[in-house]
């Protein structure tokens, strides 16, 4: 597996694959940088793809993902991440409505869950849930990057129709 890093507007990201895809997105906490598993090794050539895409991504320039993603997971993470790939950009929804969009409605604390535990963020865009009330809820890099990533991709699509 090997790993890199790519300073954003929110911080440092420490991005993992192999082979196989995309695997991890981290992100760096004040004081504590994101964990690097033993058996990593420092590389690019497995991650460029994936670098490019999300330095485009934070220049305004993509608004999707084009990446073999691997995430390893239980069946029903991996259907929430499936789903989450799904919100358009610039869009949210709250936990309720993805439970309802994987076919289990009672599970919105299941999915909160599962949520929290994606392990690609903005690519697979876990920033998108928000709380039934409107109100941003927990997110991995913190509650202001997920303020940031929403507000980005609202002004790149406001941009972008006042261009049109």
């Amino acid at each position: 597996m090997q790993y890199s890093h790519l300073d954003t507007p929110i911080g440092r990201l420490l991005i993992a694959g192999d082979d196989d895809g995309l695997r991890h997105v981290r992100f760096d906490q004040p004081g504590r940088d994101a964990v690097i598993e033993p058996h990593w090794q420092r590389g690019q050539t497995q991650l460029l793809a994936a670098l490019e895409q999300l330095r485009e991504y934070f220049a305004g320039r993509r608004r999707g993902f084009e990446l073999a993603l691997a995430p390893r997971g239980t069946p029903f993470r991996l259907a929430v991440w499936r789903q989450l790939a799904r919100i358009p950009y610039g869009g949210t929804i709250s936990y309720g409505e993805l439970a309802r969009r994987i076919g289990n409605p009672a599970a919105s604390r299941a999915v909160g869950a599962a949520n929290g535990a994606n392990p690609l963020p903005i690519v697979v865009p876990c920033h998108r849930v928000i709380g039934a009330d409107g109100r941003l809820t927990g997110f991995g890099g913190g509650l202001p990057a997920k303020q940031w990533l929403l507000q980005h991709e609202q002004r790149v699509l406001a941009a972008r129709v006042a261009d049109a």
